[in-house]
């Protein structure tokens, strides 16, 4: 399937690429991970499974992402929602899936929590979670530093790290961290009022699956499953995988089919 050209928003000076497919309700969202966009193996999944249904497909990248303007370095997580939140709000209609990715899924719950403190909560149907990385800044990068790299960030302003998937470095900024904090949503109940559906590999060495395990726990209002993959790596991206995303998706869109008809 050819891919069409990005559309742009400008988001506080910066232009942010987007995609949208016209469809039918519930829609379904697509958030990232850190340092992939929205061209990915998932993303381009989904979107061919949104045409096959007829259904509306959002996707975008965040700034210094992608297709996007901006410097990677210069953004947080409360940079990268604000965008999210002003694609989602002027490109999609009626209730939507969320389905974030790795950084994705932290962004997601903190879309969530911003859409319901502006009375928007019906906007969100359901919530599909690979691999989801809330608050990693905190839980997972700050406790792994070195002292070598830790005095890179107080000098410096930020530290860099082989990547596994991509010759360029990770790049960790003081920003990313301090923003990360003021973001956390492992903290206490998280209640997104829709169901929610993560999917982890328990050979993830990213993110490790007692982290999934854990945000399980913050969720105790809604309607949650977890599915984890015995032999599956942070990306899940293997043909089984995507076949399991497929029906994870579907499940959820025919669950907000039902909804609405009763309703």
């Amino acid at each position: 399937m050819n891919t069409s050209p990005p559309q742009f928003l400008e988001v506080n000076g910066t232009n942010i690429a987007l995609r949208q497919r016209a469809g039918h309700s519930p829609g379904i969202v697509w958030l990232g991970g850190y340092r992939s966009d929205m061209l990915g193996t998932k993303a381009e999944w989904l979107d061919q499974y949104a045409c096959e249904r007829g259904l509306a497909f959002l996707r975008h990248d965040y700034s210094g992402h992608g297709e996007s303007g901006g410097e990677f370095r210069d953004g947080t997580i409360s940079i990268w929602l604000e965008q999210s939140l002003a694609i989602f709000r002027q490109f999609s209609s009626g209730p939507q899936i969320l389905v974030g990715s790795s950084m994705g899924g932290w962004i997601a719950l903190r879309l969530i929590q911003e859409l319901q403190k502006s009375g928007e909560r019906e906007r969100v149907a359901g919530l599909v979670l690979i691999a989801p990385a809330p608050d990693f800044t905190s839980e997972l990068v700050e406790p792994q530093l070195t002292h070598d790299q830790r005095r890179q960030i107080a000098e410096l302003g930020y530290m860099e790290e082989p990547s596994d998937y991509s010759p360029e470095p990770y790049i960790y900024t003081k920003a990313l961290l301090e923003d990360g904090k003021a973001n956390q949503v492992l903290r206490g109940v998280i209640q997104t009022d829709c169901p929610v559906h993560i999917l982890q590999g328990m050979e993830d060495r990213d993110v490790p699956y007692s982290h999934a395990l854990r945000l399980v726990d913050h969720l105790p209002v809604d309607d949650v499953t977890i599915t984890l993959v015995r032999d599956g790596d942070h990306r899940l991206s293997r043909p089984q995988d995507l076949k399991l995303l497929t029906r994870t998706v579907s499940s959820m869109v025919e669950r907000s089919k039902a909804l609405h008809s009763i309703q």
